[in-house]
């Protein structure tokens, strides 16, 4: 993205850092173009995002980066079970999840979705991705029978925006310390860990008839 901002604008080079953990692709375009006095209309968004999209493919092929520990195992053992939907809610416009998954082979796994073309703030995505759930599953469906997982305090964050629950996972930029003190209901050191939770997770369900109660899980 920074790349497609001096190339795009053709600015000598970057003149002031970003924030990028956990955020929408929205929200780091308009600072990007903000924090180079470049005005943050439609069309510096538009040419921003379409020159990153453009060179995104590359970009990936050239970083040779690797699935994360227990990811594919336990998007493949979510997807067999008949009574879980997953759906992707991220920061990152919706055809840049779409190069991204894609190139790391996991992007059949999920059905819906909430994205970042939109939303300046990650809760918003959250929100649209809870609608995108109950267009699948029907109104009646429980914010506390879903869960968020991701490894940033703003996803634990959304998850409570929405009333979900939040597994926090220590394999990002952030410890284990800081996901601890965004109080997740479970925290994982990799999703290589994730059988107990899996384990329990019908029974977890099974036992909680009360929305207003949340049980912890061991951290």
């Amino acid at each position: 993205m920074e790349a497609a901002l001096l190339q795009e604008f053709g600015l000598p080079g970057l003149q002031a850092q970003v924030s990028y953990s956990g955020r929408t692709d929205r929200a780091i375009t308009l600072d990007l173009l903000k924090s180079h006095g470049l005005e943050p209309h439609e069309g510096h968004c538009r040419r921003l995002l379409n020159g990153y999209l453009r060179r995104l493919p590359e970009c990936l092929r050239q970083h040779r980066g690797q699935v994360l520990p227990g990811v594919a195992e336990l998007l493949s053992e979510l997807g067999a079970r008949g009574s879980t939907l997953l759906g992707l809610l991220t920061g990152n416009v919706r055809e840049g999840a779409r190069l991204k998954l894609g190139h790391y082979g996991l992007v059949h796994h999920f059905q819906c979705g909430g994205y970042g073309d939109e939303h300046v703030d990650r809760d918003d995505v959250a929100r649209t991705a809870l609608a995108e759930v109950r267009g699948h599953l029907g109104e009646s469906v429980r914010p506390g029978d879903i869960w968020v997982i991701g490894d940033t305090p703003l996803d634990v964050r959304c998850a409570r925006a929405i009333g979900a629950r939040s597994l926090a996972v220590a394999t990002g930029w952030h410890s284990h310390d800081e996901l601890l003190a965004a109080e997740p209901d479970v925290l994982l050191p990799t999703l290589a860990e994730a059988a107990n939770w899996l384990d329990e997770l019908e029974q977890f369900h099974a036992s909680d008839t009360d929305e207003g109660s949340r049980t912890q899980f061991p951290r």
